[in-house]
């Protein structure tokens, strides 16, 4: 897959519980919007297309997404869209219209105030709404039974989710946007209570609330606005069955579908090798499913960020991924890096990006 759009610019909001009562997210999204045009060296007049992702269902008001456009301005006026969504698909949206030709500039954005609701509760709304939705199951206990089925089958133990968990927080120390951090060893994780058996706090993301901002750019354009742009080789997303009890939970076919088809896995030795992944996993546990599922070998730099685990705004920690992923390639960190993003329950949608140094 050539590689005719690039990554130029990422800023994301510290992720945080704010005491403000609104919901809009344009407290979040100005100072960051301001960032990465001043890196890019652009204002807003300069954006061919806007696309947006959160959530109605999040905020607690129908079309809550229109008040975080005050962000981008009424003047000059803008073409915008929305994803009822993680922003990453916002991204897939914007990367559309770039390769179709009707913006040479794009921008994604996503943010979410987790804090502002019960956000087990509101989670619990994305699941079959006739047989399982009427339970209430929330959304850390819909997590336990995977995390429980794994344990059951061999597949981990509780000692390793504890250690993608400290793994996850001594890398988070590097972070300033992250919300969870720290050295902490495995054993004494393991000490902790459950919350929703097998599941401690630290195998779970936390609540909190941020925002995250990606600006992508045609070829033509890219390398006026970067010095070393993150290139997209590939960029796809796929999904599972919506119910629980039609699909293995121990299985992510829509992951490893997507890596495929973004060229994730290449067949030719003379593509290199992913060195670093972002990956979107807000439990402990489902980094070694999709560790799994995309074929990612012990070489790989998984979430050197700290991950969600450490930060989970929703709506914005998948572009935060990708967003990640690309400054590694951009500074140099990494030649060929993955983004990935979820959505769902248990891993039900994912979404994946190949990200290069080099122009393909």
């Amino acid at each position: 897959m050539s590689a005719d759009v690039a990554v130029v610019g990422f800023a994301q909001a510290p992720c945080r519980v704010r005491d403000d009562a609104t919901t809009s997210g344009v407290e979040m999204l100005v100072p960051i919007f301001a960032e990465v045009f001043r890196a890019c060296g652009l204002t807003r007049s300069d954006i061919g297309f806007w696309c947006s992702g959160s959530s109605d269902y999040l905020a607690g008001r129908a079309f809550s997404f229109v008040s975080a456009v005050d962000a981008i301005g009424a003047v000059p006026p803008a073409m915008e869209s929305h994803v009822e969504m993680d922003a990453a698909w916002a991204l897939y949206e914007a990367w559309a219209k770039v390769l179709t030709g009707e913006a040479e500039i794009a921008l994604a954005y996503g943010f979410g105030k987790s804090s502002g609701a019960e956000l087990r509760r509101v989670l619990a709304l994305q699941l079959d709404p006739y047989l399982v939705a009427p339970l209430w199951p929330d959304s850390v206990s819909v997590a336990a039974l995977q995390a429980r089925l794994g344990l059951e089958a061999g597949r981990w133990t509780e000692k390793d989710m504890a250690e993608v968990a400290a793994r996850s927080r001594a890398a988070a120390l590097g972070n300033p946007a992250a919300q969870v951090s720290g050295s902490v060893a495995a054993s004494e994780l393991l000490a902790r209570p459950y919350v929703a058996e097998p599941l401690r706090v630290h195998d779970c993301a936390p609540v909190g609330d941020g925002a995250a901002v990606v600006i992508i750019a045609s070829a033509a354009r890219a390398r006026e606005l970067c010095e070393r742009p993150a290139w997209i080789s590939g960029f796809a997303h796929q999904v599972d069955s919506g119910s629980l009890g039609a699909r293995d939970l121990l299985a992510v076919p829509s992951a490893a579908g997507a890596a495929s088809a973004a060229g994730a896995s290449p067949a030719s030795v003379d593509v290199a090798p992913i060195e670093l992944a972002e990956l979107h996993a807000p439990f402990s546990h489902q980094e070694l499913l999709l560790r799994e599922a995309l074929g990612l070998g012990e070489r790989v730099a998984v979430n050197p960020s700290g991950g969600a685990l450490c930060g989970n705004p929703m709506f914005a920690a998948g572009l935060a991924r990708i967003g990640m992923a690309a400054r590694a390639v951009m500074s140099g960190r990494a030649g060929r890096a993955l983004g990935h993003a979820t959505s769902g329950p248990a891993l039900q949608q994912n979404l994946v990006c190949v990200l290069s140094g080099e122009e393909s």
